[in-house]
């Protein structure tokens, strides 16, 4: 089995003080996809420089030509379906239909409360992203859309011209839970997972990777209940919330090593951290970079 590798840029930089090289770079060293993440602003970064994911996605779309966009992850805690699909539509336009949406139910994080509402239960989390989702898919599909709903609402929305990718963008659905898998299956044309943040602190290497297995098994049986082959189904792990952390980054054979554990799992695509200096996802750019542009050929 093929394995695509890509990146996160996390939106930290100026556009003119290297953001703008490093989404080309990306493209120059050859991986699938870069995406970024979409939050208002996101743990030890929250003090610092933090842009907007569309817009930095946008600018990016205009200086590359063959690197796939996307969101890691989008999520309901300050979006709305409306908004969002409009949004989602003129940036796969921009770039040509190269956009995949990466989303989520959301977290506990800044994001949460940015808008002045309370933190929501996980039940309500995964209730709200119960109907983001399908409401989403509707509204990326169809040229007018009213809806009514517990939480999203859509009175004759229209989205013309639609998708320039047919019948929509991709869906790249995270989820570990019942509720997120059945969505996957539905609504994805890929499955994003962190492994299990249970073990990130105090689990093993080994742990993970039968977590990740019971993980896999739990899409499998989704997939099934409604006549879906989890083969068609990309599986796409970001690494750095392993118990491994940032080991892979050590070496090319680390990296290889990583890698090739967690294809035998059934894992299509492996998404790896830009490198940020004294931050969590510090690691030696030479090194990342022979990552990026020699590791395909060593697990293909």
């Amino acid at each position: 089995m093929s394995l695509r590798l890509s990146t996160v840029i996390l939106p930290h930089l100026r556009w003119h003080e290297g953001g703008r090289s490093a989404w080309q770079r990306a493209e120059q060293l050859g991986f699938h996809t870069a995406f970024t993440y979409d939050h208002l602003s996101w743990r030890t970064f929250r003090d610092g420089p933090w842009f907007g994911a569309v817009p930095t996605l946008t600018a990016a779309a205009a200086v590359t030509d063959r690197l796939r966009l996307g969101t890691l992850v989008t999520s309901p805690n300050f979006r709305h379906p409306v908004t969002l699909a409009k949004e989602l539509i003129s940036l796969d336009d921009i770039s040509g239909g190269r956009v995949t949406l990466g989303v989520g139910a959301g977290g506990t994080g800044f994001d949460a409360t940015a808008l002045g509402q309370d933190p929501w239960t996980p039940r309500e989390r995964a209730t709200r992203f119960g109907e983001f989702v399908p409401l989403l898919d509707r509204l990326l599909t169809e040229d007018s859309v009213s809806y009514e709903g517990d939480f999203y609402s859509a009175h004759e929305a229209r989205n013309i011209p639609g998708c320039v990718q047919r019948p929509r963008l991709p869906f790249a659905v995270a989820a570990t839970g019942p509720r997120g898998l059945r969505l996957a299956a539905r609504y994805g044309q890929a499955w994003v997972t962190t492994g299990d943040p249970k073990l990130y602190e105090d689990g093993s290497p080994e742990q993970s990777v039968h977590a990740i297995r019971g993980q896999m098994g739990k899409l499998t049986d989704a997939c099934a209940e409604i006549g879906r082959d989890v083969t068609g189904l990309d599986k796409i792990l970001l690494t750095g919330f392993t118990p491994d952390r940032s080991r892979p980054l050590e070496s090319l054979n680390a990296f290889v090593d990583f890698a090739g554990r967690h294809r035998e799992l059934g894992f299509t695509d492996i998404v790896i951290h830009w490198p940020i200096p004294g931050s969590d996802f510090a690691a030696d750019e030479k090194v990342f970079e022979q990552i990026a542009m020699e590791a395909s050929s060593q697990l293909s």
